[in-house]
């Protein structure tokens, strides 16, 4: 299997990008793609872009699940989503919490979609659907 790409949303910052390729994880951030940081990108247009590349997204907002156009992209590319469930995290901390379920991710993305996983303290949980 090749190694996933992941896209990641402006709210994880450049820092936990920067802290995730120091583990090996093959990242692309999304102010790397869009103008301004994104900020005037919907959800839909950053997940649809980064799905049609094959890119599995990664993000803080967990309200992703509940929004029916949100979802969609999720939907037309059978495809996995990830989001922090505590936003306040420190950037170290939200690096470590990712490397600790690198392996739960991968299997939750070999088992396809569309699914949306909350990442807590000690492990990923299916929120959607």
């Amino acid at each position: 299997m090749s190694q996933l790409e992941f896209f990641l949303d402006r709210g994880l910052g450049r820092g936990v990008a920067d802290g995730l390729r120091a583990a090996g994880w093959l990242v692309h951030r999304i102010a790397d793609y869009f103008p301004d940081d994104a900020q005037s990108v919907a959800d839909e247009e950053w997940l649809a872009y980064g799905l049609t590349r094959g890119w599995v997204p990664l993000c803080k907002d967990g309200r992703i699940k509940g929004r029916h156009h949100e979802r969609e992209p999720l939907v037309v590319h059978s495809a996995v989503l990830f989001y922090l469930n505590n936003q306040q995290l420190r950037r170290d901390e939200m690096v470590a919490r990712f490397e600790r379920v690198r392996s739960a991710i991968d299997h939750a993305v070999g088992r396809g979609g569309p699914a949306v996983y909350a990442i807590g303290e000690s492990g990923i949980r299916r929120t959607w659907p």
